[in-house]
């Protein structure tokens, strides 16, 4: 069995994908990380279109994985530190089902994965609103235009205000303090 043979996939929605790349590049075991349309029925969608709020799509990332070396509640875990898992309109100042959260399971071990995190997370009383993220089945993934790409390393000033200025920083930082480094 080669490395690829062993690899999985993983694939989140949490709003604008700018921001939910570099947090899954820097865990070991990660392999790629693409940002891309998911959850809409119109094939290859541009961004234009997909901001359009007309395709059913919303912002993903994917995430290509050694499950050897990191397993997928520990990228449950990461996930659920980049976003408000209580507010289905979107994600900080992004609005719309574009920008809408959610995991998108690849198999079944994965969908009663996350449906236990998002129960554990809910359980936990961090949030005082329930977590209202859907678990869903994966659709076609479509890749996003080359400039969305690795943005983060590409445009690192535009990224950090970005990063601040949404209130996703802000938010992170209060919810989760130094957690986020440790996962």
């Amino acid at each position: 069995m080669t490395e690829n043979d062993r690899l999985e996939l993983a694939t989140f929605a949490g709003g604008c994908f700018w921001c939910m790349v570099k947090p899954f590049h820097e865990m070991p075991g990660i392999k790629k990380v693409i940002s891309g349309y998911t959850g809409g029925t119109l094939a290859n969608p541009t961004y234009e279109q997909v901001c359009s709020g007309l395709t059913g799509h919303t912002e993903a990332v994917q995430i290509t994985y050694d499950p050897e070396v990191i397993s997928y509640n520990q990228l449950l875990d990461m996930y659920w530190m980049q976003i408000d898992p209580t507010d289905a309109g979107g994600q900080f100042y992004d609005r719309g089902g574009s920008y809408r959260p959610a995991i998108f399971y690849h198999n079944e071990e994965q969908r009663l994965l996350a449906e236990e995190s998002k129960k554990q997370l809910d359980r936990s009383g961090r949030f005082s609103k329930p977590i209202t993220v859907p678990v869903e089945p994966a659709k076609p993934f479509y890749e996003a235009e080359d400039y969305h790409q690795d943005f983060y390393r590409k445009n690192p000033v535009r990224y950090q205000a970005y990063q601040h200025g949404s209130g996703r920083a802000q938010f992170i930082e209060r919810h989760w303090g130094d957690q986020v480094g440790k996962k």
